[in-house]
């Protein structure tokens, strides 16, 4: 048992990436108190609202989930702490994919042969759903730009509901998304295809606060490996696709702006 009394006051913690089935979120935020609380850590859960952008960057944030291109772009601040490992196709270890999705239609047909159609992306800082897939086009042949229109929308779920309504032709979507989506809303990918994947990257990295201390920073990777391996919370874990958990570090993320600076040098920093 540690007591910080530096963590006095109460600080939060939330999961806001993959809160695709709220129950599930909130079931593996209590065992992360209720660990914590062990450790003489005391948090409260938090559901940050749209503007993650400033859910990371509060003082008072002892974990939360971010993505790893915001994380090297914009959020220089923050401390990581690890990466869970998702039980999910398209990931190994820490790494995961984003997976190319276009209508049942265009089952068959693969990145190059979208040249001049409609693609939409969840933003244009996300890692799975703008940097992987400008890294795709980039190692295609052929000059000039790639996409007739590239529209954004806020998620990658309503990318796929983009897609379905046929308001846009191709998507990259975060492959532990598309998991958790057929689970749990699997009509949403009624009439659509994987056509392509990207290449493994770096996944989701588990962050704190600047001031959050060392010590504070281990006893948070010693929870996170507890809550993975706890016969207690076995099932909350599975219920998440999580099977494992791992320390990153910031250097863990540098393929990604390697990724974007390729691009860039084929001539390609934008979709």
């Amino acid at each position: 048992m540690h007591t910080l009394a530096s963590h006095s006051a109460m600080s939060n913690i939330a999961l806001p990436m993959y809160d695709l089935c709220r129950p599930h979120t909130r079931a593996l935020l209590e065992a992360l108190q209720t660990i914590l609380a062990e450790h003489g850590l005391r948090a409260e859960r938090c559901w940050p609202g749209d503007d993650l952008l400033s859910h990371w960057q509060r003082d008072d944030v002892l974990l939360s989930q971010t993505c790893g291109y915001p994380l090297m772009t914009t959020l220089s601040e923050v401390q990581t702490v690890g990466c869970f490992h998702y039980l999910v196709p398209g990931c190994e270890g820490i790494h995961y994919r984003s997976l190319l999705v276009a209508r049942e239609a265009d089952r068959g047909k693969a990145l190059a042969d979208f040249r001049g159609r409609r693609a939409v992306c969840n933003a244009v800082d996300s890692q799975s759903g703008y940097n992987a897939l400008r890294y795709r086009v980039a190692q295609l042949p052929g000059a000039g730009r790639f996409f007739a229109h590239v529209a954004v929308s806020g998620s990658h779920r309503q990318s796929l509901v983009e897609l379905r309504q046929a308001t846009a032709d191709l998507a990259a979507i975060d492959c532990v998304t598309y998991a958790l989506l057929q689970r749990h809303q699997p009509a949403l990918l009624t009439g659509l295809a994987v056509i392509g994947q990207s290449p493994l990257s770096p996944g989701l990295p588990l962050i704190t606060a600047s001031q959050t201390t060392a010590k504070t920073v281990v006893l948070l990777q010693a929870a996170l490996r507890q809550l993975v391996n706890d016969v207690r919370y076995q099932d909350r874990c599975a219920a998440a696709l999580i099977g494992g958990f791992s320390p990153v570090t910031r250097q863990t993320y540098i393929p990604l702006l390697q990724w974007r600076d390729e691009a860039a040098a084929r001539g390609v920093t934008q979709l």
